[in-house]
């Protein structure tokens, strides 16, 4: 995986926006990418971002990029709960919810919709797509909407700007350490 393809599709997780990104990343071999997310992780930990490879198929990696304290945030609500508790997620630790998606990602024949609250999106957003099966959504960006459509797309346009933002510094050199916001920096 690239440190372009991370930035494209992780920005606003390595600003702090957001709970956590997914991306799929061409790979030659496991041993490989293992030792690139080692690496990685190496590299973000101290700043409050985790990397994790959810899924392999033939030479594509499903990666998630997190931060578990946002993630804790994320999954606390009270609704984001009711719905994790339908599919088993421990809802009390969410290093063991990011887990039992794993599990899902391996035992579900469809993709598990719930993966939204992973990624920070709004409980009631997820819910819409699960019950409306991905359709009447009120708009489409990062996610479909079912809920607040202004906030939503006020948050849509955060994404972009902090991803188009993200690109142009590190293409005039800014390292991606450099980039990522140090969690005890969002807290201060």
């Amino acid at each position: 995986m690239s440190e372009e393809e991370i930035i494209r599709f992780c920005a606003p997780t390595l600003a702090g926006l957001k709970a956590g990104s997914l991306f799929a990343s061409m790979f030659s071999g496991k041993e490989e990418l293992y030792r690139e997310v080692r690496n990685l992780n190496r590299r973000l930990a101290n700043r409050g971002v985790r990397i994790l490879p959810l899924r392999f198929k033939e030479n594509r990696a499903l990666l998630y990029f997190y931060r578990p304290d946002l993630l804790r945030q994320s999954l606390g609500s009270s609704q984001a709960c009711a719905l994790l508790a339908q599919w088993g997620y421990p809802c009390e630790n969410p290093e063991h919810c990011v887990a039992k998606l794993v599990d899902r990602l391996k035992e579900s024949p469809e993709f598990p919709h719930e993966i939204g609250l992973f990624l920070g999106y709004p409980p009631e957003d997820v819910k819409g797509f699960i019950e409306n099966r991905a359709l009447h959504s009120k708009c489409t960006g990062c996610w479909k909407v079912y809920g607040d459509q202004e906030e939503a797309e006020r948050i849509f346009a955060r994404y972009k700007n902090c991803t188009d933002c993200y690109l142009r510094n590190w293409q005039r050199g800014t390292s991606l350490e450099k980039l990522t916001v140090s969690l005890k920096k969002m807290l201060a």
